[in-house]
């Protein structure tokens, strides 16, 4: 589909506000509908119609059960709707794990991803939490607050437009392929941070935009150079993280943007799972070359 086919088909635009492209249907009547006009709901989003209409055909009971838990419409359905929760909630943590480093130094050492320690017949001990908690550890202030403040500058848009659980799987599949191309390319290199889950979200974001007929040149040059700065000597950054990273998250910008409607989500988790078992997969070559 050419970006002029998209620009004519109005199923790509919000329904109330035409001029706005979107990624998210609502769960019940399948409209697309922008960030503006979504409500969070149990999966999904539901549009402001739908929402009206639930009201409407709410029991008296269950209307208080609503109000006697705080969820029903007004206040706390605003404040809701839209809002990057993981995107906060990955920032919490990650910054939680920052303390405890100041606080007990060695905790470095103990979250930090580390190949060999993916295999016992390398190290002698076995640690796959690492693959997690190597995302949530970094080695300075500079390092987790420019981190940080990309998570939260394209969480904010990357989680209103996929949804929570759709957000939070492309990250977490992401930081797993900055891993697998530690693994393969530099083996056995320690390296730490969320870099590689960070570029994650480029890289989908970049074939979701690409898909939608949006403008992506600014995306483009800002990944450009950050992965030139990626091979500066001196730097101390790992290239392969942010490369992995990148086509981790391209690939599952892919399947987002081929499986978008609701009679699609089985297929959707298959071949999310596929893209996981792969990764996986790929990390067992080092038993090949080195076991």
């Amino acid at each position: 589909m050419t970006s002029a086919d998209f620009a004519r088909n109005r199923e790509n635009f919000c329904y109330r506000h035409p001029d706005r492209q979107s990624f998210v249907l609502c769960q019940r009547c399948l409209r697309t509908i922008c960030p503006e006009c979504q409500t969070q709901a149990a999966v999904g989003v539901i549009c402001p119609e739908c929402i009206a209409q639930q009201r409407r055909d709410q029991t008296p009971a269950q209307a208080r059960a609503q109000r006697r838990w705080g969820r029903a419409g007004g206040s706390t359905s605003v404040a809701l709707r839209g809002q990057p929760v993981v995107t906060y909630a990955i920032i919490a943590i990650t910054a939680v794990f920052y303390v405890i480093q100041q606080i007990i130094p060695a905790s470095t050492q103990w979250f930090v991803f580390y190949a060999p320690a993916l295999y016992p017949s390398l190290l002698g001990t076995f640690e796959p939490w690492r693959l997690v908690t190597g995302a949530l550890v970094h080695s300075s202030i500079l390092h987790i607050g420019l981190n940080m403040l990309s998570l939260w500058m394209i969480g904010r848009i990357m989680e209103p437009l996929l949804g929570r659980g759709r957000f939070l799987a492309l990250y977490l599949i992401s930081a797993l392929g900055g891993w697998v191309a530690v693994t393969l390319l530099a083996f056995p290199t320690p390296v730490l941070g969320a870099s590689g889950a960070i570029f994650g979200l480029f890289g989908a974001l970049v074939i979701i935009a690409r898909h939608l007929g949006a403008q992506i040149t600014g995306i483009l040059v800002v990944l450009a150079v950050n992965l030139v700065i990626g091979f500066v000597p001196g730097f101390g950054i790992s290239w392969q993280t942010h490369l992995g990273g990148l086509v981790a998250g391209a690939v599952v910008g892919l399947v987002f943007a081929r499986t978008r409607r609701r009679d699609q989500r089985v297929r959707q988790i298959v071949l999310l799972t596929v893209v996981t078992v792969a990764l996986f997969a790929l990390m067992l070559i080092p038993l090949a070359i080195y076991g």
